[in-house]
């Protein structure tokens, strides 16, 4: 059994307009010791999935069905105080903007030691020893110092490094970091997935890492999600997903990357046009509308299942493996979609 185990997840919200079907039967699990990396654009509900995992969605006006097993429990059956105990001391979440998760007017030391005293009957002294510990554990040097020191007072980095302290005080077994470098140039984006990674590796914590940029997963994840309008459509190894994708959503992302490391003679490919509104999606593949390559089958939905013949690839489309390979666009060792001109 794995650590954690989403089972048909859907999370619609009930708005004036109709329903939102942010999440629409996603399923995944995350071993000890993983990285799984979710990726996909904006909105297209791998924050909410995640979120939902911690039970930060629900509301009057928020369904969800499915089942999140964490070490065989069903978080979804838990009371609220026990979702307490799971956030923090199981389960630990990184937001992308360390400043509004930070209070801006509380000290760096009280919010860290908040954190310990909330879930563990410690001394207050014993707290912020240990909160000078970790500070010191994610880079920030003199630490003991910074405890005085407001939000304000960090730099973008240095504030993502405090909230991935915060998030390690109660030694969680999983951490989840929904777009950690998002706000961050690209140095210190690069030092916090290596901080990240580092982190992992000596605390033996699985980790999800939520992104909209397939390259920021490319040197830390061991499986990955590629997730589109509430649907996993991809799932793989990192080397199945890079080198053998078999969804056309997929071959854009891939497309879209740019490669420093070699020269480009031509533009990035694109995806063409816009994903679709969630109160309404396209009938049968979400991604039709959108893909070059719809026929008559697409109208019907795709299971995610594997169609290459090897157990742990999957995706959500008709097309045979042996057509996709011949419809990818191979430039230079760039997966891209080829688009018709219009």
């Amino acid at each position: 059994m794995s650590l954690l185990e989403i089972q048909d997840l859907k999370v619609h919200f009930h708005t004036d307009d109709g329903v939102v079907r942010a999440v629409d039967g996603a399923s995944f699990a995350v071993d000890e010791g993983q990285t799984l990396g979710i990726v996909g654009e904006s909105g297209c509900g791998k924050s909410v999935a995640n979120m939902t995992i911690l039970g930060l969605t629900q509301s009057p006006v928020t369904s969800i069905s499915g089942r999140i097993l964490l070490d065989g429990r069903d978080l979804l059956e838990a009371s609220p105080d026990e979702m307490q105990v799971v956030r923090g001391q199981e389960i630990a979440m990184i937001f992308q903007d360390p400043l509004t998760s930070l209070h801006p007017f509380y000290k760096i030391g009280s919010q860290l030691t908040e954190a310990i005293l909330v879930h563990k009957d410690v001394p207050k002294q014993e707290a912020r020893d240990r909160a000078i510990e970790l500070l010191g554990l994610v880079g920030i040097p003199d630490a003991a110092s910074r405890m005085g020191d407001y939000p304000h007072e960090f730099s973008g980095g240095m504030r993502q490094r405090v909230m991935i302290a915060m998030a390690l005080v109660n030694d969680p077994k999983i951490l989840i970091a929904d777009e950690p470098t998002t706000a961050l140039d690209v140095t210190i984006q690069a030092q916090i997935l290596r901080l990240i990674q580092s982190l992992q590796e000596r605390l033996g914590m699985a980790v999800i890492l939520i992104t909209h940029d397939l390259g920021v997963v490319a040197d830390v994840a061991n499986y990955i999600n590629v997730m589109y309008a509430g649907r996993i459509v991809e799932a793989g190894t990192l080397d199945e997903i890079f080198y053998d994708p078999q969804h056309p959503y997929t071959w854009g992302l891939l497309g879209s990357l740019a490669r420093p490391d070699r020269p480009r003679a031509e533009r990035l490919s694109q995806v063409r046009g816009q994903p679709p509104s969630l109160l309404a999606p396209p009938q049968g593949c979400h991604f039709r509308p959108r893909c070059p390559h719809e026929f008559d089958r697409c109208k019907e939905t795709p299971a995610l299942e594997s169609r290459t013949g090897t157990p742990g690839h999957l995706d959500r489309c008709w097309l045979p493996p042996e057509k996709k390979r011949t419809l990818r666009v191979v430039k230079g060792d760039q997966i891209g979609l080829e688009v018709p001109a219009a």
